[in-house]
């Protein structure tokens, strides 16, 4: 693919072209990433102060006895959305869904074990480990390529 820039000192508003003899899915894929709305902001509570995460700082996100956290760098605060909803807000490039309460964010993964029969185990760079369950296995080994 070929990128080319052009600086015009008349133009108040960035426009790009696509300039292609069919369209691919590669094509397809360069469409839906330019057009994604900006990430939106995600809010976690400890006690009644509310702060502003940074997905990028967030390890994982787990449900539990009716209620979604998240480990970050700095804790662990409680969400207000569902799994469901935080999964369609995060970046699928980033975040993956290894079970049904639980989301991972891949950047901050330092192992897959791969060597238990049925399920992948997790270690995260926070020390936790985690495990895939079965029903997701196929998904994460996708995710990897293997």
């Amino acid at each position: 693919m070929q990128i080319e820039i052009k600086i015009d000192d008349a133009c108040r508003e960035p426009k790009i072209i696509i300039l292609t003899d069919k369209i691919t899915e590669e094509i397809n894929t360069f469409v839906r990433k330019l057009s994604v709305e900006p990430t939106q902001v995600l809010s976690g509570f400890r006690g009644e102060t509310a702060e502003v995460l940074e997905p990028s700082d967030i390890f994982r996100i787990y449900a539990s006895s009716g209620k979604v956290f998240a480990i970050t760098e700095k804790g662990e605060y409680t969400l207000r959305l569902r799994l469901y909803e935080l999964e369609e807000r995060l970046d699928q490039n980033h975040f993956v869904r290894i079970s049904n309460s639980e989301i991972i964010n891949l950047k901050k993964v330092k192992r897959f074990d791969l060597s238990l029969t049925g399920t992948i185990c997790v270690s995260l760079s926070d020390g936790a480990v985690t495990y895939v369950s079965r029903r997701y296995v196929s998904k994460i080994k996708q995710v990897l390529g293997v």
